[in-house]
């Protein structure tokens, strides 16, 4: 609330509060255009569900509540299939503190100040473990909201950013060409340390036993 500088009265009930939220959220980032997009990683998902039936009380459904907040909506699935480098890009991101930076280098997000990163198997298997488990929770919630969205992976994203995103404008309806001009101006921060924990790692589950179900012990 302090982001949009609004401010918690006493006397303004809960709805009310998330009603003034999510207006001044849809009307900073649509930047005065009729298009707002949301960006929603899974461990976020149930709050946000909570908050909208307070919100928007008396659908049946999520898409129901979200429809009714957002109006027509697409949804776009982005995950990565290369579970071992996702969670060693995470966890060097946690660690070191920068998570997002310029192509020119300049920082674009960093949530602590510069520290250095430590190998840590046991952190990297767990942390697979818990993509993998939001990548089946995000599937089983589409399924049971019968959302066939858009699916894209990091991979093709970071590959080909442009074709990405000529079909992420398709399939918002509009025209791909639109996105023939753009140029990209992030840089990946995936560096020669990621490569040689991603070696180790993957030596280390090799020379563990596997278990009856055919997993690394």
């Amino acid at each position: 609330m302090d982001y949009y500088d609004i401010t918690d009265s006493e006397t303004a009930s809960e709805q009310e509060l998330l009603d003034a939220v999510f207006r001044a959220a849809i009307s900073e980032c649509s930047r005065g255009s009729d298009i707002f997009g949301l960006r929603m990683q899974r461990h976020s998902v149930e709050y946000f569900l909570e908050k909208l039936a307070t919100l928007r009380p008396g659908y049946s459904s999520d898409t129901g509540r979200i429809e009714a907040l957002f109006s027509e909506v697409a949804y776009i699935h982005l995950t990565r299939e290369d579970k071992v480098e996702q969670a060693i890009s995470y966890i060097k991101a946690e660690q070191s503190g920068l998570w997002h930076m310029a192509s020119d280098g300049t920082e674009l997000e960093r949530l602590s100040p510069p520290n250095d990163t430590v190998y840590d198997a046991e952190r990297i298997r767990h942390q697979i473990q818990q993509f993998e488990t939001d990548d089946r929770d995000w599937l089983r919630w589409f399924d049971g909201q019968q959302i066939t969205p858009l699916r894209v992976t990091y991979e093709a994203l970071a590959n080909f950013p442009i074709e990405v995103l000529c079909q992420v404008i398709e399939f918002l309806g509009f025209d791909r060409d639109a996105a023939q001009d753009v140029e990209p101006d992030v840089a990946k921060l995936a560096d020669a340390t990621n490569q040689i924990w991603a070696d180790r790692f993957r030596a280390e589950i090799a020379d563990q036993p596997m278990n009856e179900s055919g997993s690394n012990i």
